[in-house]
């Protein structure tokens, strides 16, 4: 009876709200006390409750004898009630009243507290944490909540260790302790217990690693024998396995809890889906979580009264029965975080297009907003690499200067930049003043967009009304999911996915031959960029060439067209500028050849020789066409050039064709296939520019009418035109030329009297008459912006529009663009 009077007397002093030395007293007497007549103490006792089959009594003794059937008889219990009763009694308890709390800094705390207390965790290991928590930005923070704070949560503490020593049902216990933070959020019930349950689970373990060398932790361990636990920790460590594992699963879900609180209001409201659906799990979460903290604090306590002898096997399996169950709910977290993140990305990918976007519309003192908006927008590297001594630089050396953004993917052709090098070049050869005109800056894009769908695509399936919810396959979050995909980190991390070695070794092939500034890597561009890039300017896979002026002004959406035509003499490249060069061209041999080749232009142009371009793949037809006109130049007692400009399309074909015609002298060619690239890409270039400053495809138009003949003739077949020094006089597909050569004779008599260009233009007008073939163009669905409808050059009526899919099987020629 002694003995019992001092278990009363410790239960009194518990329930007054004593601190962990009480209960550990009370512990000892119920050790000293355990050989007592049960029944006798239940009858001493008459406040004890019944519930279900169980005995659940409020005096630590009854709990003691009882608790082993307490976790078996109990638990069905709870199994047996209905989910909805349940979650009213844990709704009941939710009386908010407005006051709040950051709970991060705590958790950041708690997070500390935890990674320093393991069984595995050497001493130097563990007292390296508190460095780096010291570090935290949080902790000021912290200091200031928990001086308002720290009496809730050390009564919290001492409510659980009562609480397992009770031998109450752990819904019971739960509700209860529930009761004590009920004017809170649920996210600060979960901080704050979590917090308490920390303040004694980090002080077992700060004995556990301190005891062997410090004297008074070794006093204070052999109190709650941390010792003998230690000494038998092998025996027992799936066990402590099963505590750390459940444990883990609590902060992470409770970092997952946190992370939807923080989502931005400004991108997401918490009463709308997604969000509103993710937060009714919010409840059903703290509760189990709560539940789970309150089972594990039960392993520590009793281990620390009764030793390492008195391990419940049934204690372990109901902490990893709650392991699986944190482990679900967990899994419900993060596929409703993902599916938040999509909608955040989405949001702020749409503003930061907005944003963009209205950039253009704005006055601007120089060019240094528009293009950090464009480039990188911060200051802690340097995004560029300056072409000939490849250093980093950063965006000041763009400052008041034009700016020619060159956009392209990494599929941008060796002949593209052979031509660009060369009149990029030649701008700044014997010190020009062009140098300090304009500077050029390639912006490699790596569009991310189908990705970041198929992500959205992935996450947005309705989420399962059950709270407990089935598992996903993302991996378990080791950190604050707090970042989106738009934040930089997060976007590198998805682009590091999708960026393979070949990729790499292709840009770094790129950047080393450029003379001219590049971006130092294609992950620095935002997606909002490559939205705008794509549609504001129309890029899809061909370069195009943006123009800024000083104060970032768009001064051309794509001067690469004018470029290609006239090189830097088109300057400043802005659309009056390309009006006015369009106002003094003319149609003759200057603007398709002017530039590209000396000998025709400074030698048959100015001798005043007939010049004869044509092109084509048919090997035999070319034959015939230059032995022909050869043979009635001679006749007609003309001077005869002809030049072979291949085709636009075929690569692998027209190089046969050039080494055929070398080898046979059928005439002159380019040696360089870049030349005859750069010979259709300007003449596309000259169609494009002119519906870029119609802003139509102007059928009255003569300049456009012939372009888009040779054009169409390159799509048919074989071709030709006749000039006569620098006029051009006909030009025609392969029948109605050869034919007018073929038939000299019908037309040899016009020659003394109209000349040998008015005569073959006659008589070749009559036959193109009666053998006008269909006209046809064709454009890539990466050239950009394709025109909505085209008149035919032959008979002016308006064209129709086809789809079509082709492969001109051109292996070596893959990635280039014609």
């Amino acid at each position: 009876m002694n003995a019992m009077s001092s278990v009363q007397q410790q239960i009194d002093t518990m329930q007054q709200g004593n601190c962990m030395a009480n209960l550990q007293a009370a512990a000892n007497a119920m050790a000293n006390s355990q050989q007592q007549n049960s029944n006798a103490m239940v009858n001493m006792y008459p406040g004890n409750a019944v519930a279900g089959n169980a005995v659940i009594g409020r005096h630590p003794l009854n709990a003691m004898l009882n608790m082993q059937n307490l976790i078996k008889g109990g638990r069905s219990m709870f199994m047996s009630l209905d989910d909805n009763v349940m979650m009213r009694q844990v709704y009941d308890t939710h009386t908010p009243d407005g006051r709040a709390i950051n709970v991060k800094p705590l958790f950041l705390i708690v997070e500390d507290i935890m990674a320093s207390s393991n069984m595995s965790l050497p001493l130097d290991a563990a007292n390296s944490h508190g460095s780096q928590m010291d570090e935290k930005t949080h902790q000021a923070d912290a200091v200031t909540m928990l001086e308002t704070l720290s009496r809730l949560i050390d009564l919290i503490s001492c409510e659980i260790s009562i609480k397992c020593l009770s031998g109450s049902d752990g819904h019971v216990n739960t509700v209860s302790i529930l009761q004590m933070v009920s004017n809170y959020p649920w996210d600060a019930k979960l901080g704050l217990v979590l917090a308490a349950f920390a303040f004694s689970y980090g002080e077992f373990w700060l004995l556990a690693q301190l005891y062997s060398s410090n004297q008074l932790a070794r006093s204070m361990a052999i109190l709650k024998l941390v010792p003998l636990i230690m000494e038998h920790s092998g025996t027992f460590r799936r066990r402590f396995d099963a505590l750390d594992s459940l444990l883990g699963s609590v902060m992470d879900l409770t970092r997952a809890i946190i992370a939807l609180e923080e989502l931005p209001s400004m991108y997401i409201a918490k009463d709308v889906p997604p969000l509103s659906t993710a937060m009714e799990s919010v409840p059903t979460a703290v509760y189990w979580s709560i539940r789970s903290l309150i089972a594990c604090a039960t392993f520590i306590t009793y281990l620390t009264i009764m030793g390492h002898e008195y391990m419940l096997t049934e204690l372990s399996w109901e902490l990893s029965t709650l392991d699986q169950r944190i482990k679900q709910i967990h899994e419900h977290f993060k596929k409703s975080l993902d599916i938040c993140y999509q909608h955040i990305d989405e949001k702020m990918r749409a503003a930061a297009y907005e944003s963009l976007r209205h950039l253009f519309d704005m006055n601007h003192v120089d060019n240094m907003k528009v293009l950090r908006s464009l480039i990188y927008p911060r200051d802690d590297i340097q995004p560029l690499v300056e072409g000939s001594s490849k250093r980093r630089v950063h965006l000041d050396v763009l400052r008041r200067k034009n700016v020619l953004l060159l956009i392209s993917g990494l599929d941008i052709s060796a002949d593209e930049l052979s031509i660009l090098e060369q009149i990029y070049s030649e701008s700044r050869m014997h010190g020009t003043k062009m140098e300090s005109l304009y500077e050029l800056v390639w912006i490699p894009i790596v569009d991310l967009s189908h990705v970041l769908n198929y992500r959205m695509q992935k996450h947005t399936s309705t989420l399962p009304e059950d709270h407990s919810l089935h598992s996903s396959n993302s991996k378990t979050m080791s950190q604050f999911p707090s970042k989106n995909m738009m934040d930089p980190k997060s976007s590198s991390a998805i682009f590091r996915q999708h960026w393979t070695d070949p990729m790499q070794k292709r840009f770094d092939e790129l950047t080393s031959t450029m003379p001219w500034y590049s971006v130092y890597h294609p992950s620095i561009i935002d997606q909002a960029v490559v939205r705008l890039v794509k549609e504001r300017w129309h890029f899809r896979r061909r370069p195009i060439l943006v123009v800024l002026d000083p104060q970032g002004k768009e001064l051309s959406r794509n001067s690469l067209h004018m470029i290609w035509i006239w090189g830097t003499a088109a300057f400043p490249f802005t659309s009056s500028r390309e009006e006015s060069l369009w106002r003094g061209e003319t149609w003759r041999l200057e603007l398709l050849v002017s530039g590209m080749d000396p000998v025709i232009y400074n030698n048959w142009v100015n001798e005043g020789k007939f010049i004869i371009l044509y092109g084509g793949e048919d090997i035999e037809w070319i034959r015939r066409f230059t032995n022909t006109a050869r043979a009635v130049a001679q006749a007609a007692g003309v001077q005869l050039e002809m030049a072979y400009v291949g085709k636009s399309t075929k690569r692998e074909m027209v190089r046969k064709s050039m080494a055929t015609i070398t080898v046979e002298k059928l005439s002159y060619c380019w040696q360089d296939p870049t030349m005859i690239w750069f010979f259709w890409a300007r003449l596309e270039s000259m169609l494009f520019s002119k519906i870029q400053v119609k802003k139509t495809d102007d059928q009255l138009d003569p300049l456009m009418k012939e372009i888009k003949k040779l054009l169409s003739y390159d799509k048919s077949g074989s071709w030709a035109l006749l000039c006569k020094g620098s006029d051009i006089v006909a030009s025609g597909h392969a029948q109605t030329v050869l034919s007018a050569f073929s038939e000299y004779d019908s037309w040899k008599e016009n020659v003394p009297l109209r000349g040998f260009d008015v005569a073959f233009k006659e008589y070749h007008d009559k036959l193109h008459v009666a053998n006008m073939p269909c006209c046809r163009f064709e454009f890539l669905t990466t050239a950009g912006r394709i025109p909505d409808a085209m008149t035919c050059p032959e008979c002016l009526g308006h064209m129709e529009k086809y789809s079509t899919f082709l492969c001109c099987h051109d292996v070596n020629a893959l990635l280039l663009p014609y």
